[in-house]
């Protein structure tokens, strides 16, 4: 028993290692990308040495495969949030704005993200399945508001809605104050424009 207490404290004091760590690699892989970032940056930048890194992560491709996997579960709470069920009874200004703040949040907070998951590492095929995963939740919306549509139809919708948000998401990371706000309310109206013909 008495061995436990350090024990505990030094597992503890290494899951804020790691922690630290993955914060330092996001913020470097962010500002410079995945190609360019080291081990030795990502290390300074967690004010670690490049040998304390190496006792959790032999290499950059590891650091980046854990921090895909908080990236995965993070992002995975906020489809939660966005396209929860019960969304589906909101009147379409309130489900738009439920839909898509918490993913501009998610993607704002997290600018590592992008940098990982556009390399040609496999750590990029893995938000394939959540994508899928967000498809469905936000068909299933569909159903609820327009029963009459197809499954088919329900799907295409969410395909293209998706491919929007996609691709109009780098303008708004870019841009900064009125600007982004002016670019995110014209996601919305697209988004308003093109589901009121659909799912009303």
């Amino acid at each position: 028993m008495a061995n436990r207490a350090p024990q505990r404290r030094r597992q503890a004091r290494g899951e804020r290692r790691i922690e630290l760590l993955l914060d330092a690699a996001a913020e470097v892989f962010g500002e410079v990308g995945y190609a360019a970032a080291t081990t030795n940056a990502i290390a300074a930048r967690a004010e670690s040495s490049p040998g304390s890194l190496y006792q959790f992560f032999p290499n950059k491709e590891e650091v980046a495969h854990a921090l895909a996997e908080r990236y995965l579960r993070q992002l995975q709470d906020a489809h939660r949030a966005a396209f929860a069920a019960q969304n589906a009874n909101l009147p379409l200004p309130e489900l738009i704005d439920a839909m898509i703040d918490p993913m501009i949040d998610f993607n704002l907070s997290n600018p590592g993200f992008h940098a990982l998951f556009n390399t040609p590492d496999e750590v990029a095929t893995k938000p394939l399945h959540i994508r899928e995963a967000v498809i469905d939740r936000m068909s299933a919306i569909f159903a609820a508001r327009a029963p009459e549509l197809s499954e088919d139809q329900r799907v295409r919708t969410a395909r293209v809605l998706v491919g929007v948000f996609r691709g109009v998401l780098p303008l708004i990371i870019v841009s900064v104050g009125e600007q982004r706000s002016a670019v995110l309310d014209e996601l919305k109206q697209i988004f308003h424009d093109y589901m009121a013909r659909r799912v009303g």
